[in-house]
């Protein structure tokens, strides 16, 4: 029998990698509270600490040190306490080799069973969420989940350091284009978690008091696109990748 797309059948552990603090709570927060309450182990894994974000006058050398803490804050509210920092520069990301043996390396230190990160595609109905950094993790992230974590002889020096190899089960992609998306989570008992990760990210979230308003009319449409009228939810691309 085929599992279908997004079973959390054999997941004790699960790996977010994003761009940037807040890109996992904007997206995919009121999920990864589910996952932590059906007792899911999760980790955050930022390839930048956000140093090119913000909107008011902040000094520049305080930003990143700042969003690390917003982020942290963020995870706490949904029970996630594992929050790793790559640190490659807000706003230049590109999916080099680099990129991919930190992530590979993640992978192989949490040996996830899931995978989230953001679609590498342009969704171009919603250009906003297309950021060219969330492409570039999402395909260095894709590249590290295959065949990058899994293959003894991909990266030589993790395997030296320790760093078995590890096959990831499921990706999910966050932000993907509607024809791809596959499944989605109702998010409706944990939407209280959601925005309370969402408003530790006072740098970038304190101008937008309508925020609160403005994602749940976000979660209520996703919902009724995908069957669940009266809710709240979250969509995905899910890919089994065993």
């Amino acid at each position: 029998m085929t599992t279908p797309p997004g079973s959390s059948t054999g997941i004790e552990r699960a790996l977010v990698v994003t761009a940037h603090p807040d890109d996992v709570d904007f997206g995919s927060a009121g999920t990864v509270a589910t996952w932590v309450a059906a007792g899911v182990e999760v980790t955050y894994c930022i390839c930048t600490s956000g140093d090119a974000g913000g909107f008011d006058s902040t000094p520049r050398e305080e930003m990143a040190r700042l969003r690390r803490e917003e982020q942290r804050a963020a995870a706490a509210a949904v029970g996630v306490s594992d929050v790793r920092f790559l640190g490659h520069q807000d706003g230049r990301v590109v999916a080099d080799i680099g990129l991919r043996r930190d992530i590979a390396k993640v992978i192989r230190e949490v040996r996830p069973q899931r995978v989230l990160t953001h679609s590498p595609e342009i969704n171009w109905s919603h250009l906003v969420v297309s950021h060219p950094d969330h492409r570039a993790v999402g395909e260095a992230t894709l590249a590290a989940v295959y065949p990058d974590a899994r293959n003894a002889f991909a990266f030589p020096e993790l395997l030296e350091a320790g760093y078995e190899p590890w096959t990831v089960s499921q990706l999910w992609m966050s932000e993907a284009p509607e024809e791809r998306i596959n499944h989605a989570v109702d998010i409706t008992d944990h939407i209280k978690a959601k925005l309370a990760a969402l408003a530790a990210h006072r740098s970038q979230t304190a101008h937008r008091p309508d925020l609160p308003d403005a994602i749940e009319q976000h979660l209520a449409r996703t919902a009724e696109r995908h069957g669940m009228p009266g809710r709240l939810a979250e969509a995905f691309h899910v890919v089994d990748t065993s």
